[in-house]
């Protein structure tokens, strides 16, 4: 069927959602003639239905409409890498993640290898992209260990913004977490992910970061109850609250979903996974 019927959504939000690429990369695959619709090349603006039978190079892709996104939180460890596989056998976080009928996990923001803390995962790609889009604005929280003397100027430039190889960068927020010595912590926070981004700012001071660990993404905390290589579903308020954030939903959400403490999510239904081991 075709956007003109007015009915059904757009072939590339669907597939996207579903896990089979991002909305881009289908986008290419339709304008590649790689896509069709109950034997008919697909193009830009066709609509499904659930009627429809979509195939990719000949293959049958299942799909659903109106379904909401799954989207989980893990912890993962230092020395873990993002990758789907690894040809030198290392440990990936997919590893230890829950297996999908249909789809694919989509990676909200991935971790460099000696980065620890939370990872949000999901099954609808078009939302992982919004969320990591520097239009969304969507706030990134990591601790971090800090070696060497840092003192108040060096904190005022980090907040006003300094110059990196890849444009202006600053922190949104500053906060002394304690610790003295090579065992100095700060929270920070900032609105964008760009490669080595903390590092980066923290070296433009001439300060080495020993340690880092993400603790929040967007309303989503990581708590003490979720130990490292294990996931958790999100809570309904929780991914209604990063559709929002990531401008899906039109309507106005509750308070409760617009603003989530952290005593909310600490009283999840946690379900956790043991880590699978790696053979």
């Amino acid at each position: 069927m075709t956007e003109t019927s007015g009915r059904g959504e757009r072939i590339q939000k669907v597939l996207a959602r579903a896990g089979h690429g991002s909305r881009r990369q289908i986008e290419t695959w339709i304008k590649d003639g790689r896509v069709s619709i109950n034997g008919k090349p697909a193009v830009l603006g066709d609509s499904l239905n659930a009627e429809d039978r979509v195939c990719l190079d000949n293959k049958s892709l299942r799909f659903e409409l109106d379904i909401p996104p799954r989207v989980i939180a893990y912890h993962k460890p230092a020395g873990e890498l993002c990758s789907r596989s690894d040809p030198e056998g290392r440990s990936t976080v997919f590893d230890n993640l829950p297996r999908l009928k249909q789809g694919r996990w989509v990676q909200v923001g991935r971790l460099d290898f000696n980065t620890s803390g939370l990872l949000l995962l999901t099954t609808d790609g078009d939302l992982a992209n919004r969320l990591m889009h520097p239009s969304a604005e969507v706030e990134r929280e990591y601790a971090v260990r800090v070696l060497g003397e840092v003192e108040q100027e060096m904190l005022n430039n980090l907040r006003k913004g300094v110059m990196l190889e890849d444009g202006m960068a600053s922190f949104l927020r500053i906060k002394d977490a304690g610790g003295s010595g090579a065992n100095h912590w700060y929270h920070v926070i900032l609105k964008e992910g760009r490669k080595h981004e903390v590092k980066r700012l923290w070296a433009s001071q001439g300060l080495t970061v020993s340690r880092l660990k993400r603790i929040r993404y967007g309303p989503v905390i990581l708590t003490a109850r979720l130990a490292q290589q294990r996931w958790r579903d999100l809570e309904d308020v929780e991914v209604a609250a990063l559709m929002q954030q990531a401008g899906l939903k039109k309507k106005q959400v509750d308070n409760k979903v617009k603003v989530l403490s952290a005593s909310a999510i600490k009283r999840d239904k946690t379900r956790q996974s043991r880590p699978r081991t790696r053979r």
